[in-house]
């Protein structure tokens, strides 16, 4: 079994925060699960309180209509057991194993994309996943996997859907703690700062968040010697311990806010409810204060940073919390976010 998350890349040269809620709302809708709103004090301060539960949704409604109109081969196929180590894998290039194309009939492959469209927030987070509907390198939706993990009728179950510069997934919150559902990743072909890439705006909202430090914090945020790096270590959860770049408790109050903006930005292609869990796991983690900010200016597989590009990697760090942006050459982005550690 490879890496949790591998990062090959067929493209790469040798390789591949009352306001946070809404900030951190997908869609604009105030984030809010099990009855509990949390406030930009609550999570600064970060007092703690039960991560809140999660009813099934539209999507994993979905994922149990798919599993019961498989066929015995189909079902050979994609469906793997619960503790299937593939179940915790982000597959970064590539359908996970057997490409819907080859397995579901037509039918059945609309129904995975309803799914996948029940995980994205609206239209325009359904462009950001499906890449303007080209999904990247797979060209096709139906080169594209989805596999389930345990059995959706009666216990713990995932669906994992994954493609090229891409994996997602939902569980209806059978993996405790955990948002997502576990480790997810994404990314696009064209330059990360470049407009055509769609997931450009979370950059260019976090260049205003560092266009507005000053100078020490600037030094402060800036990691000039290496960069975090690709693949399972790259986001591996800690709860205590250094991290590199700033603490958002030393910004602040409208610098934290354009911090927090660039966190609506990054949840903003996802459902409402994986937000909220985001948002959970950072208040039971200890609050906002605790994350930090980090850039990366080293040049990375000879793409050459400067004035108009400076960071070949971006990064926002907490305990049990990474969300970890490769903007050079073009856009790798892991994450992993739990208040699961070890």
């Amino acid at each position: 079994m490879k890496d949790m998350l591998n990062p090959e890349c067929p493209e790469c040269p040798g390789l591949d925060r009352r306001d946070f809620v809404r900030t951190l709302a997908v869609g604009g809708a105030a984030l809010a699960a099990g009855g509990a709103v949390l406030s930009p004090r609550t999570m600064l301060a970060g007092e703690r309180g039960p991560m809140p539960r999660v009813v099934n949704t539209v999507a994993e409604e979905l994922v149990k209509e798919l599993f019961a109109g498989l066929d015995a081969e189909q079902k050979k196929a994609i469906v793997k057991p619960w503790d299937h180590p593939a179940r915790k894998t982000v597959n970064p290039n590539k359908a996970l194993d057997k490409k819907i194309g080859a397995v579901l009939t037509k039918p059945q492959q609309e129904l995975v994309e309803r799914i996948v469209k029940a995980m994205a927030s609206d239209d325009k987070g359904w462009n950001q996943v499906s890449r303007a509907g080209t999904w990247d390198a797979s060209k096709s939706f139906d080169q594209t996997g989805a596999d389930i993990f345990g059995d959706p009728s009666k216990g713990k179950f995932a669906f994992l859907f994954t493609g090229h510069h891409l994996t997602m997934r939902c569980d209806a919150d059978s993996e405790e703690g955990a948002a997502f559902g576990g480790p997810i990743y994404y990314g696009h072909t064209p330059n990360g700062y470049h407009p055509s890439n769609v997931f450009a705006n979370q950059t260019q909202q976090v260049a205003k968040a560092y266009d507005a430090l000053d100078e020490k914090q600037r030094a402060k945020a800036t990691v000039k010697t290496g960069n975090p790096g690709e693949g399972a270590n790259s986001v591996k959860l800690k709860k205590d311990g250094a991290r590199p770049g700033i603490a958002m408790a030393e910004l602040s109050k409208d610098q934290q806010e354009l911090v927090e903006l660039t966190m609506k930005s990054l949840l903003s292609p996802y459902r409402q409810q994986d937000g909220a869990e985001v948002v959970a796991v950072i208040k039971a983690m200890g609050g906002l204060a605790k994350v930090h900010l980090a850039f990366y200016d080293e040049a990375h597989e000879g793409t050459k940073t400067n004035e108009k590009q400076p960071w070949s990697f971006w990064r926002l760090e907490g305990p049990g919390f990474v969300w970890n942006f490769r903007v050079l050459p073009h856009v790798h982005t892991y994450v992993n976010i739990s208040s699961k550690i070890g």
